[in-house]
């Protein structure tokens, strides 16, 4: 008696999964599976971290090219075996017309972990795993912020654990390398001799580093301190959220809050904390002869009290030490000197929504070259029925291999055709406050308090600004104004104001 025989396709959704054994696994569940069922494996297709887009998935195209010229030849493959449906096709629809066209060629779909076959109770719950898959994808592409707040109500971190903690499943762990470092820190600073740049700088001698090897930045130092994720609580005040986490607390309460009533007194036992509104570019501003970030303080005259920006004393450099004011005017001179003119902003949009509308509109014309080929398909099957049927002018082989060509060519278009999907973006608004920004950012800055200031201006340059001879060098603008700067015309970028 001559066994049935099936094919097992295999795939994985990127190139990093081929890194691992999920393809060899997969093989290997779909071929225990035949030799249970007593099928003999004919053949093997992998798809090694292709796309979900049907153009990509060269091998699906080969398995089903291969059932086509097997059934020609008479060689029967009865089944078509993967390990669960969500490996077959990305949604609801692929699945219904690869399914279609496999039934055309008397393939059946099989699936490992699920109970499918070709009994009406057998074809609902294949429906009803489609569809689940679809949802699983969709639901992993974005999670939703109603299930994030769920979560987070719940007690779980969603994101990224805090230096200190490693992910574990549902929940964090205390990271064995960072965490006796990282509550060195906190201890170090709830004593109140010690500045977070002191901490900082004895917690990277002792050995402190983030999980890419990198010494900690100030900046990062800064916002692990208020960070309740230490004592294990979980604070969203946007959505409304304060709840306790389902991790070990890093820090105890005690020192925790001690050392968030020294953030708020600006650090003052002994030590002076840094971070004070009189001073917004303080950190921003680097050095060029020391490279180190300027710092701000006031300086008692006869009279009255001067703010001044320099160098900090530990750098041992007084080639920097500029009155706040003639500093801060220079830096709105800089933003003021950004300002686009009109017309160039103008032309800016302009040539952007012309990028924009001239690729969707290439996306519309693949959709309808999709559709005419999908049509041209359809025709030339109509056309096929009838010179078989009707005019008797094709022998019955003939037709059939061309039927199954044809029925063939239809699926790949009809999943070609469904592929062809675009997101929607409201580029005018997009634009609209890039415009804002680039027109009024001397302005905006002046308006806007200390963590919106610093935010500002390390998003216009996020590099920072250095210092040299007085005078505010540029080295790196954001990509927006270097697009930007590309319509200026070169007599005019060539003009800049003394010192820029």
């Amino acid at each position: 008696m001559t066994s049935l025989r099936a094919i097992i396709y295999c795939r994985v959704s990127s190139k990093e999964q081929t890194l691992n054994l999920s393809l060899p696994v997969q093989e290997d569940q779909c071929r225990a599976f035949c030799s249970l069922s007593g099928w003999e494996v004919d053949r093997v297709f992998m798809e090694r971290g292709e796309s979900a887009k049907t153009a990509d998935r060269t091998e699906l195209q080969a398995a089903l090219t291969y059932l086509r010229e097997q059934n020609k030849r008479g060689v029967k493959i009865h089944t078509f075996v993967v390990t669960n449906v969500d490996r077959f096709a990305r949604d609801a629809f692929d699945h219904a017309i690869v399914r279609r066209h496999l039934a055309g060629l008397g393939v059946t779909l099989r699936a490992v972990s699920q109970p499918i076959d070709e009994t009406p109770a057998g074809k609902f719950m294949e429906g009803i795993f489609a569809a689940l898959s679809q949802f699983d994808n969709e639901v992993r592409g974005g999670r939703t912020k109603a299930g994030m707040q769920e979560a987070l109500r719940r007690g779980q971190w969603v994101w990224r654990p805090p230096l200190g903690y490693l992910p574990d499943g549902k929940t964090m762990k205390l990271d064995p390398e960072r965490a006796p470092l990282v509550r060195l820190g906190f201890e170090r600073y709830a004593t109140g001799l010690y500045t977070r740049a002191q901490v900082l700088e004895h917690l990277t001698e002792r050995g402190l580093r983030t999980l890419r090897g990198k010494n900690l930045t100030a900046q990062k130092w800064g916002e692990m301190l208020p960070n309740r994720l230490y004592i294990a609580r979980i604070s969203q005040p946007a959505w409304d959220i304060d709840a306790p986490g389902n991790w070990p607390p890093l820090v105890d309460e005690e020192t925790f809050w001690r050392c968030q009533s020294l953030l708020r007194t600006d650090g003052l036992i002994v030590a002076k904390e840094r971070n004070n509104p009189d001073f917004p570019l303080r950190g921003f501003l680097t050095c060029a002869h020391c490279d180190k970030p300027l710092t701000g303080s006031w300086s008692q005259g006869h009279t009255r009290r001067y703010a001044y920006y320099h160098c900090p004393p530990k750098a041992h450099c007084r080639r920097t030490n500029i009155p706040r004011h003639d500093l801060e005017a220079k830096f709105l001179s800089l933003l003021e000197h950004l300002r686009p003119r009109p017309e160039f902003l103008a032309l800016f949009r302009r040539i952007v929504l012309d990028v924009w509308n001239t690729r969707r509109q290439d996306h519309a014309t693949q959709r309808a070259a999709a559709e005419r080929k999908l049509a041209d398909l359809k025709r030339r099957k109509e056309q096929l029925v009838e010179a078989f049927v009707y005019q008797r002018a094709i022998d019955q082989e003939t037709y059939q291999d061309q039927l199954a060509k044809l029925n063939e060519g239809m699926t790949l278009a009809e999943l070609d055709q469904h592929g062809q999907r675009s997101e929607e973006l409201d580029l005018e608004a997009v634009l609209a406050f890039a415009e804002k920004v680039a027109l009024n950012a001397p302005r905006l800055w002046l308006e806007a308090d200390l963590p919106q200031r610093q935010r500002f201006q390390t998003l216009l340059f996020p590099e920072g600004l250095h210092i040299h001879k007085g005078e505010v060098r540029t080295p790196a603008t954001s990509s927006f104004f270097e697009d930007l700067h590309r319509f200026v015309p070169m007599e005019e970028r060539m003009v800049s104001p003394a010192g820029f």
